[in-house]
């Protein structure tokens, strides 16, 4: 789907414009928008709200055809709720309601003429970046492993927004389709198969990403990775057939000497559970496990087609977590790479014996942040369903500072995470009688001792953990990855230059 910015003056008018359809909103209490009035010479808009054809109400649509002094074949009316302040959620409701009338039409191109830069407490370059993912999200296709494809959408294929036209509206709509690709290419890659979808895969598409968007990109093998002691991340391989791959990403567009953001994404793209093996009903979703690789992924894909002026280094440990005569079990223990040893009590917390081993190798970056994001735990559905991303991180000036920056960067696009708490009482919970540290911790507060138990590795820089095991994919009928939290995280990059 392409995009465009259209601007309207006295001269070019919205009526006059050529258009398969153009969109515009009207309000409850039989009031229009402006762009409404202006295409209403002939009082048909008025008349179809009187006649109670349509109730403004937030999603309500109504289609009109040759209306008489409108160059456009169709207006589509838009309910947009209270006229006195278009919510965020009316706002949504309306560009959906929208999109869905787009797809039914015999049209090629339409023009959105919703009062983008008119919405309550949201300013327009959320408006452009909510239209953009919105419309990419109404034409996605998962049939990319079908022998016979769904049927190809018809409907629209251009839109054009109405709003000034300007550096600041051209730059939102530049980024706003950046992220829409990056949340595609996170989507993509969470939905493959896990036989397709391997660490090898994962590896590729980096090199891939790399050559399209000219930055570097390094793949540590085993030989590599024993070198390093990586003896957290290897244990959690010791059971696949699938050679582990730890994938690094340089994106260097900042100056020089400038400490750079490191993302890190837990990459598992099978989790059996390994000999703490998962019950069988729902295990073909465990292919969602790599949603935090995805997610730095597509991030990287957005800030590199952005050619975002930051440095950014992306680690992603790869790997499958199965059950085999070779696999580690309950009771071993292992070697981290900064010399912790930790007492496996359950194979299936094996995300954080990945990471916590790439979060030691952030340090040779003297990096200015990091922020790992992985589907970490399944308690975190429980405490915050599936609405908001988990937030942790330590409790202080500078952490309660970059809390608040990535909690505002989500803010921004909706794309929200929620603050929990870490600390010294949920250190207590991960005591081993053989090891430093055991991977699980006693009973209560899952997420927030999984997270604790990685900030044992971040204490030489600051850091935040997120946990999207809620958000990163939806189950049942409408399942399938939500590329969530590439918009986060490339908003919190942005606000970063």
């Amino acid at each position: 789907m392409d995009f465009s910015i259209k601007a309207f003056d006295t001269k070019n008018t919205i009526a006059s414009a050529k258009t398969g359809c153009v969109a515009v909103g009207v309000y409850e209490n039989r009031k229009l928008s402006q762009d409404a009035q202006a295409l209403d010479t002939a009082g048909h808009i008025t008349q179809a709200l009187k006649s109670g054809d349509i109730t403004g109400k937030p999603g309500s649509t109504l289609l009109l055809r040759g209306l008489a002094g409108v160059a456009a074949e169709r207006v589509l009316l838009v309910g947009l709720g209270n006229a006195d302040g278009v919510t965020e959620k009316a706002f949504t409701s309306g560009v959906q309601a929208a999109l869905k009338v787009f797809a039914t039409l015999g049209a090629a191109d339409a023009i959105i003429a919703l009062p983008l830069a008119e919405l309550k407490e949201r300013d327009v370059n959320w408006a452009i970046r909510a239209v953009v993912v919105a419309a990419r999200e109404s034409i996605y296709r998962t049939d990319a492993q079908k022998s016979k494809k769904d049927p190809a959408p018809a409907g629209v294929k251009k839109i054009a927004l109405a709003v000034v036209n300007n550096a600041g509206t051209k730059l939102a709509l530049a980024q706003a389709i950046a992220v829409a690709n990056g949340m595609q290419l996170t989507k993509d890659l969470a939905n493959l198969s896990a036989n397709i979808c391997t660490p090898t895969y994962l590896a590729e598409t980096a090199k891939s990403l790399g050559k399209e968007f000219k930055f570097n990109v390094e793949v540590l093998e085993r030989k590599q990775l024993e070198a390093l002691k990586m003896g957290s991340f290897l244990s959690v391989t010791n059971g696949s057939e699938q050679p582990p791959k730890f994938i690094v990403m340089k994106h260097m567009g900042g100056k020089p000497k400038d400490a750079p953001v490191v993302l890190v994404g837990k990459g598992i793209t099978f989790d059996t559970g390994g000999i703490s093996i998962k019950p069988g009903p729902g295990m073909d979703e465990m292919k969602y496990d790599m949603g935090g690789a995805a997610s730095v992924l597509g991030t990287f894909r957005a800030i590199g087609e952005m050619n975002l002026k930051l440095n950014v280094i992306g680690i992603v440990p790869a790997c499958e977590n199965m059950p085999s005569g070779r696999a580690t079990k309950p009771g071993d223990i292992v070697t981290s790479m900064n010399g912790l040893t930790i007492e496996v009590l359950n194979t299936d917390a094996e995300g954080r014996l990945i990471l916590c081993d790439a979060l030691t190798y952030a340090e040779r970056f003297n990096p200015a942040a990091v922020i790992d994001v992985a589907t970490l735990t399944g308690a975190c559905i429980v405490a915050l369903g599936h609405h908001h991303s988990g937030l942790f991180t330590r409790d202080d000036d500078e952490h309660n500072a970059l809390a608040e920056e990535i909690a505002a960067a989500g803010r921004a696009t909706g794309d929200t995470v929620w603050r929990l708490p870490i600390g010294e009482q949920y250190n207590d919970q991960l005591k081993s009688n053989f090891a430093d540290l055991a991977n699980i911790g006693s009973p209560g507060g899952a997420s927030c001792t999984a997270a604790a138990f990685l900030e044992n590795f971040t204490r030489k820089y600051p850091w935040a953990h997120v946990d999207i095991a809620g958000t990163a994919w939806k189950s049942g009928a409408a399942k399938g990855a939500t590329g969530r939290p590439v918009p986060l995280l490339t908003n919190f990059l942005i606000n970063r230059v």
